[in-house]
């Protein structure tokens, strides 16, 4: 568990539970698990297949639910929030960006980072122009209009950056960000979310390689769903 202050985290777990029914077997997929994430973190999630990774970032990016424990988000226990509570926290709070990118084929890099402003309700002259400084800020400006075919893999996952950042979220939550590209794209992509902590966004990376977690300030290592290390990085 991290040493910092429980008043004022960003993010507070408190002895986690996650359990699965597979069939007729009951899979414990976190044990237990409790740390802190403060604002402005830099946090690598790590750990080998099976370990609960997955199932964590998951539960952090308030796409499931824990079977026991606390989840607290800005101060507010997640378990307890409505639907339409849950669904503002995802539009808003968080930003996710995954490995496949998960952008709409059909529509091109503008419309892709507009589409939570959409959700949001953003007036279309207002979303433009915050889309616009989004691809801007990842250096796609002169890319707005390509669609994800006429886009690389790293130029896609640069769109994928831009909609997770368009809300302005407390976290930046990124999963295997880095697992389609190759490894001089995934550093130039690694170079973004560097940045992106420096001007302060909190940033939590779900990753299985060494080199990419060394991009963080803290790795939390999971196995068999228990923290195995919570350790600080130079």
């Amino acid at each position: 568990m991290s040493e910092k202050s429980e008043m004022g985290s960003l993010i507070e777990v408190k002895s986690l539970e996650k359990t699965y029914q597979m069939g007729e077997e009951l899979v414990r997929a976190l044990r237990g698990v409790s740390f802190f994430i403060e604002r402005g973190e830099y946090v690598a999630i790590m750990g080998p297949s099976g370990s609960g990774k997955s199932t964590l970032m998951n539960i952090i990016g308030c796409l499931d639910t824990p079977s026991g424990g606390s989840y607290l988000l800005n101060g507010k226990r997640v378990s307890q929030m409505s639907d339409d509570e849950l669904a503002f926290i995802r539009n808003r709070e968080i930003g996710f960006v995954f490995q496949t990118f998960n952008l709409l084929p059909r529509a091109d890099a503008l419309h892709n980072v507009e589409l939570p402003l959409i959700y949001r309700g953003v007036g279309t002259k207002d979303r433009r122009a915050l889309a616009m400084s989004a691809l801007e800020s990842v250096g796609l400006k002169e890319r707005t209009h390509h669609k994800p075919n006429e886009l690389s893999g790293g130029q896609r996952q640069r769109v994928a950056i831009a909609r997770a950042l368009v809300n302005d979220p407390s976290i930046i939550l990124a999963d295997e960000p880095t697992g389609n590209l190759d490894s001089k794209t995934g550093e130039e992509i690694m170079d973004i979310f560097d940045e992106l902590n420096r001007n302060g966004h909190t940033i939590i990376l779900v990753t299985h390689e060494e080199t990419i977690a060394a991009h963080s300030r803290r790795v939390i290592r999971l196995r068999d769903g228990h923290i195995e290390k919570d350790e600080q990085l130079n």
